[in-house]
């Protein structure tokens, strides 16, 4: 696109220059004479009244005649782009249907927000000695003599004494000041510093791994074992053979709690710490780590989904930990799944893939089955330890009292820990107090004003909480709607009442309750699993974070509070995701010298998904769910996309729904798409369309929401199809918007 300043002069250049906000398009400028462009690079060029900065997407010959296109302003000093970041940009703006400069500034927000360098200064033994010699002053000597440069406040701590000692020394001329270097944003790991003692058959999986990074091409490989196998001992292997190799690694987590414990075993086996990418990181101080990741510097970067679109520049090997987790899927702005764009970086990039998981998701075992993905597993604990004894508590004959939700059998269970001096974990997947408060004279329902969702009590916090806006309101002494005093009345099972029925049961049993909206974020949740792992309480109760990879040594019993929370709703991955759940959280227990054992409480223990769980037989589970979504035509045997249309009022927001869908029958025919008749699987190349009907959740945020299902066979072209029927169809208008989510993994 071009506008009128500064025309370029024949047969000069022209870069194509794509910008970070929400168009397709790159914009056409004149590149100045003299100045040095490839793509990549980051200019700062005119853009409407302003300037703005932008990366060059490509450098071409100009036109024969003079034009009216405006010129780059200037160059910035910032580490280019390489190609095959900029490759993977442009397949996740095709496959998501993103604007392509949406994408990139998820690649390109960290370095703008970088601040100078702060000055370090070092301090070492330079003259003669005190003239008054003090006890701290004679540590301080006995700590600096011959031991080079130290930073003041190391200096202070080693020799047990406070700043002013230091200073006091620093005047005198017995220790000088100098200016050192900036830290690095993680220091050089070692591959050989604690080579590890593996079992056989980590040794065996371990050889696998390293072979595939070694062979220095691009492969997928899914590491699937027991929770308490050691997954992480062998793919550190892996790791070890990249660095080995002078490669960067990435490593994905889908929660920021696993980061810490992950961390302190990285260290252990490489001896230094690795970079770390998530939200709890400052914003200067992820301006450093992208510098450091493009510049080599960062060998090793461990990080939430953003991190896949950091500027490797060596990358060998990308690890996805948990790959099963939903966690991966973003589902606001650029809507992806970091586990399949991890591929896709891999193959870009020429890397080794693995994804790791105890209970790995559908799409990866059939594609491990096909042959697309080479498959490694341990089937046994390390060290040979027994996996936990899972029993079922059928909740329609042995239910607890009225207004309890531990029955009488996990709660003996519970006071036989305790007496044990072993660790409980109570599970249960709701955040909060209760999921919903009423009033017992009039019956009002506290909902979000800004979402059709009840308000959930957090008794902590004396709130009324809404979990998709973020909406809280202070929880009220007085129904306001009938103003009747002591008539609210909690309904249904939290984990802080969950904590409140444990303090009653055992009174003398150190509680913690560990959930991720508690206030203190990644500090505290840090904190508190260091607690956990020393002993420091006797009750865990938490929810799905407390399911996810961590290690608690004296764990012995694991009490499933409401097994069947997850199989009630329309997801057709329900069943998979309550499987992988359940399997993951009663896999805490005994996973070191204690013996473990199960309580799942269930009022529908017969379900396909309690038999997998008890018997511990996950390859029928996973025959049958996938035969299962081969018949309905499901992912992976066939593609999905929602097409989400929101508004401020319903009922033209629904109307524009309706258009779409009218406009679906109304597209020319393509040979590589079909439409199929309503009802029905689709045929080869056959595209069908659901609805559409208002979402679960109708309102979020005060938009009304009204989803179309979009149903192919992994034959069609699905992006072609939604392409061609946006174009199509009606434009959005006063308030309507448009969202498309390939792959959809949540269907609220």
């Amino acid at each position: 696109m071009s506008s009128g300043d500064n025309p370029a002069k024949a047969h000069g250049l022209v870069a194509d220059v794509l910008m970070p906000v929400a168009l397709d398009i790159a914009y056409s400028y004149a590149v100045p004479p003299g100045l040095a462009l490839a793509p990549g690079v980051f200019v700062e060029a005119p853009l409407g009244p302003r300037l703005a900065v932008g990366v060059v997407w490509e450098v071409r010959p100009g036109p024969g005649s003079p034009g009216n296109l405006k010129s780059i302003r200037s160059r910035l000093d910032i580490p280019p782009l390489n190609e095959s970041l900029r490759q993977l940009i442009d397949w996740v703006a095709r496959w998501s249907m993103s604007p392509r400069g949406m994408v990139l500034r998820m690649a390109v927000r960290a370095p703008f927000h970088a601040a100078p360098e702060p000055v370090r200064v070092g301090v070492r033994l330079a003259g003669p000695t005190p003239r008054r010699m003090t006890p701290a002053r004679e540590k301080v000597l006995a700590v600096a003599e011959g031991r080079g440069v130290f930073i003041k406040s190391a200096l202070a701590k080693a020799a047990g004494c406070s700043a002013s000692v230091i200073d006091g020394l620093i005047d005198e001329g017995v220790l000088e000041t100098l200016t050192l270097p900036p830290e690095p944003v993680a220091p050089r790991s070692d591959p050989h510093f604690a080579a590890p003692s593996l079992s056989p058959d980590q040794s065996e999986a371990a050889l696998q791994l390293e072979s595939s990074v070694r062979s220095g091409s691009f492969s997928v490989t899914l590491l699937e074992g027991v929770t308490g196998s050691g997954k992480t001992e062998v793919y550190f292997e892996a790791i070890a053979a990249a660095l080995d190799m002078d490669r960067q690694i990435l490593v994905l987590m889908p929660e920021i709690a696993l980061t810490t414990q992950f961390i302190d075993r990285f260290q252990a086996r490489f001896g230094a710490r690795p970079a770390e990418w998530h939200s709890g990181v400052s914003a200067a101080r992820r301006a450093r780590i992208w510098s450091a990741v493009a510049a080599g510097e960062a060998q090793i970067v461990i990080g939430a989904r953003s991190a896949l679109f950091l500027p490797f520049n060596a990358l060998g090997l990308i690890i996805v930990d948990e790959e099963h987790d939903s966690a991966y899927k973003q589902e606001d702005g650029v809507i992806y799944h970091a586990r399949d764009m991890a591929v896709v970086r891999g193959r870009i990039e020429g890397a080794a893939v693995i994804l790791a998981s105890a209970t790995p998701s559908i799409e990866s075992r059939v594609n491990a089955g096909q042959g697309r993905y080479q498959h490694v597993k341990l089937n046994g604990r390390f060290e040979g330890r027994a996996m936990p004894v899972i029993e079922a508590v059928d909740m329609r004959l042995k239910a607890p009292a009225r207004g309890k939700w531990i029955s009488p059998r996990l709660a003996a269970a519970l006071s036989e820990t305790l007496l044990w001096r072993e660790q409980s974990l109570l599970f249960l997947n709701r955040r909060g107090y209760a999921p919903l408060t009423l009033c017992r004279s009039c019956g009002h329902r506290f909902q979000c004003p800004n979402c059709t969702t009840w308000l959930v009590e957090h008794r902590f916090r004396k709130a009324l909480a809404c979990h998709h806006c973020g909406h809280i309101e202070r929880r009220p002494d007085l129904c306001p709607n009938c103003e009747a005093a002591d008539s609210l009345m909690a309904c249904g099972p939290g984990i802080e009442r969950l904590a409140e029925e444990v303090g009653e049961l055992l009174p003398d049993a150190r509680v913690m309750v560990l959930s991720s909206d508690l206030p203190g974020g990644a500090e505290r949740l840090r904190q508190e699993f260091e607690a956990v792992a020393a002993g420091e309480c006797d009750i865990i109760i938490g929810t799905q974070m407390v399911a996810k990879g961590h290690n608690f040594p004296l764990l012995s019993l694991v009490g499933v509070i409401d097994a069947d929370i997850g199989l009630t709703s329309g997801d057709p991955r329900a069943a998979e995701r309550t499987f992988q759940l359940l399997q993951q959280v009663t896999g805490r227990a005994g996973r070191f010298e204690t013996a473990g054992r199960a309580l799942v409480q269930s009022f529908q223990p017969e379900h396909p998904v309690m038999r997998a769980i008890l018997s511990g037989d996950s390859e029928r589970f996973y025959a049958e769910e996938t035969e299962q979504r081969r018949r309905a035509g499901l992912p992976p045997f066939g593609r999905l996309a929602a097409l989400i249309i929101s508004g401020d009022g319903s009922a033209s927001t629904e109307n524009f729904a309706r258009a779409i869908a009218r406009t679906a029958f109304e597209l020319p025919l393509s040979p590589t798409w079909t439409l199929a008749p309503a009802g029905g699987l689709p045929g080869e190349n056959e595209i069908s369309l659901l609805g559409p009907a208002e979402a679960p959740i109708a309102v979020i945020r005060g938009r009304h929401r009204f989803r179309l299902l979009v149903r192919a066979p992994r034959s069609a072209d699905l992006q072609g199809f939604l392409r061609a029927l946006l174009a199509a169809g009606p434009k959005e208008r006063g308030g309507i918007r448009v969202t498309i989510d390939i792959d959809p993994q949540s269907f609220l």
